[in-house]
């Protein structure tokens, strides 16, 4: 698997989307997709959806406005949830 090769989109509330990075490696799209789903369009409600999708279109994680990280369900994975927190705090590996 190439390193440089997922993508996060954020959707909007007026039915539009834009790919904010593209052809990035996992550590960056953890990084944006944590950003996108904690900024100011997020919590006043532009954004409803952010995705983290891999270079054969698979959706990796996704974010849902009014229920959070819906994939990988954080009941079944709370070790990635806590990873992209960390990632996004500076604390990884602490």
């Amino acid at each position: 698997m190439n390193t440089k090769e997922f993508s996060v989109t954020q959707f909007f509330k007026t039915g539009g989307y834009e790919k904010v990075r593209q052809f990035v490696s996992a550590e960056e799209a953890a990084a944006a997709f944590w950003h996108y789903t904690n900024n100011v369009a997020t919590k006043i409600g532009l954004v409803v959806r952010v995705i983290v999708t891999d270079g054969g279109d698979c959706i990796n994680m996704e974010w849902e406005r009014g229920k959070g990280i819906t994939y990988p369900p954080p009941e079944e994975d709370p070790e990635l949830t806590n990873t992209i927190k960390d990632y996004h705090t500076g604390t990884e590996g602490e």
